[in-house]
C-alpha cells in the first residue's frame, strides 16, 4: 500500500498493532461472528485493551490520531470483517464528541464505559421512513421543563443492536424542515428508550444494526448537543468524514479478496500450469488491482483534504461512490476467479461482497453522491 501521508512514530505503531489484531484475532473469528449473527462484544473489549478505541478521544497524556491514521487503521481491521471496524469507529465518534464538546457531568456518566466498549453508541439520523432524506425525520422533540421529550422511531442505527447511547437527531418543528432539527445525547438505560429487534442482514451483523424506539422520554437541557438549525449543518459537516472512512472500508475488502484471490490462482493447478498462468484470469485480476489503485487515489485525496481542514465534499463523494461501484464488481470477479472455492464462508469473499453492497447506503446512497456531483458539475467543468 502506498501513502503519502507523513506519519508520526506512534501512528505507524497503532496501524501496525490494529493490523495484527486484524489477522491475529479477527481473521480466525469472523466467520463465527456471521454464522451467529450477533455482534462479538467481546472481540471490541480486547480491541480496547490495546488502544483501537482510543482513536479520537485519546487516554491523558496522548495525543489524537490523525484522520488519515484512523483511515489506516480501519482499513486494516475492515481487511478481515468491516463490521467490526464500523462498529468500532461509530462508538469512538460519540466518546470523541463527548471527550472534546461534553459537559463534565457527560464525561462522567459516559466517556470511560464508551471507550472500554462496556456500552456502545453511534448516531440515530435514519427512521423507518427516512434515511436520504435527512430532512425529513419524523422523531419529535418537544421543549418542556428542563429539557426536551424527544417521541418516535429510529432504524438502520449503527450499534443499536446492542448500544444505549446515542446521538439522536430530532425535528421541533416540522415546517422548518432542516432548521428544525436538533440533536440530544440519549442515555438508553432511562425511561422511555425501547429497544426494537435487531435486523437480520444478508451479512455485516458485526455492524449490529437495529433501531429503537422513543417513547416519550425526557432529555435534560444538559444532553442538548446542538439547538434546531446547527444539528443539520454539523451532521453534514462530519458526514465527508464518514464517506471517506466507507471508501477506505471498501478498498481494504477488495484488497483483502484480491490477496485471497491471487494466493489461491498462484497454487491451484489445471491443465498442467497454475491458473494466474492462465491470461484470461490473471487479466481480470489486473482490472481489480487497476481500479483498486484508483480508488485508493481518490480516498487518500479526500482524507488529505480533510486533513488540512479543506471542503472535502465533492471529493469524499467522488471517493465513496467510485469505491462503491468499484467494489462490489471487484469482489464477484475475485469471487469469481476463485471458482467454487470463492463461496465457501471460512474466507471472508462473501463477507465483503455483502459489507460492500451495505456500503452503498451508508452514510449517503451512491445517488445520493450522484446528486452531490451532479450539482458541481456545472461549476467544476462547465465554461468559464
Amino acid at each position: 500500500m502506498i501513502t503519502e501521508f507523513d506519519l508520526s512514530a506512534d501512528e505507524i505503531a497503532l496501524i501496525d498493532t490494529a493490523k495484527s489484531f486484524a489477522k491475529d484475532y479477527i481473521r480466525p473469528r469472523a466467520a463465527v461472528w456471521e454464522a451467529s449473527r450477533k455482534m462479538p462484544r467481546e472481540a471490541l473489549k480486547e480491541a480496547a485493551k490495546i488502544g483501537l478505541t482510543y482513536l479520537d478521544a485519546p487516554k491523558p497524556g496522548k495525543m489524537p490520531i490523525s484522520f488519515a491514521a484512523k483511515l489506516l487503521v480501519l482499513e486494516a481491521l475492515s481487511e478481515e470483517d468491516m463490521g467490526f471496524a464500523f462498529s468500532l469507529t461509530n462508538t469512538q465518534g460519540i466518546a470523541s464528541r463527548i471527550a472534546t464538546d461534553g459537559t463534565p457531568s457527560q464525561k462522567e456518566r459516559f466517556l470511560a464505559d464508551l471507550q472500554s466498549t462496556e456500552r456502545l453508541g453511534g448516531s440515530a439520523l435514519s427512521e423507518p421512513g427516512a434515511g436520504s432524506d435527512f430532512s425529513g425525520i419524523t422523531t419529535s422533540a418537544r421543549q418542556v421543563k428542563g429539557g426536551w421529550v424527544l417521541s418516535g422511531e429510529k432504524a438502520w442505527i449503527t450499534n443499536a443492536a446492542e448500544g444505549d447511547v446515542f446521538l439522536v437527531y430530532a425535528q421541533t418543528d416540522p415546517e422548518k424542515r432542516w432548521r428544525g432539527i436538533g440533536s440530544f445525547l440519549v442515555d438508553g438505560r432511562q425511561d422511555g428508550f425501547e429497544p426494537t429487534p435487531p435486523l437480520d442482514l444478508l451479512a455485516g451483523h458485526a455492524i449490529g444494526t437495529g433501531g429503537f424506539k422513543l417513547n416519550d422520554m425526557f432529555v435534560p437541557d444538559e444532553d442538548v448537543v446542538a439547538l434546531p438549525g446547527e444539528a443539520f449543518k454539523t451532521a453534514m459537516a462530519s458526514v465527508n468524514n464518514a464517506r471517506t472512512y466507507v471508501a477506505g472500508m471498501i478498498n481494504a475488502m477488495v484488497h483483502s479478496s484480491l490477496r485471497h484471490a491471487v494466493t489461491y490462482g498462484g497454487t491451484r493447478q489445471a491443465f498442467g500450469k497454475s491458473l494466474l498462468e492462465n491470461q484470461g484470469l490473471k487479466w481480470s485480476l489486473v482490472d481489480v488491482a487497476n481500479k483498486l489503485e484508483a480508488s485508493r487515489l481518490l480516498t487518500y485525496r479526500a482524507a488529505s483534504l480533510i486533513s488540512e481542514g479543506q471542503d472535502a465534499m465533492l471529493a469524499a463523494s467522488h471517493a465513496k461512490k467510485f469505491a462503491g461501484d468499484m467494489g462490489i464488481q471487484a469482489i464477484a470477479d475475485c469471487i469469481q476467479a476463485m471458482g467454487a472455492r470463492g463461496m465457501r464462508n471460512d474466507i471472508p469473499l462473501g463477507r465483503h461482497l455483502a459489507c460492500a453492497k451495505l456500503a452503498c447506503y451508508t452514510d449517503g446512497s451512491t445517488e445520493i453522491q450522484n446528486e452531490r456531483i451532479g450539482a458541481s458539475l456545472g461549476e467544476v467543468y462547465g465554461d468559464d
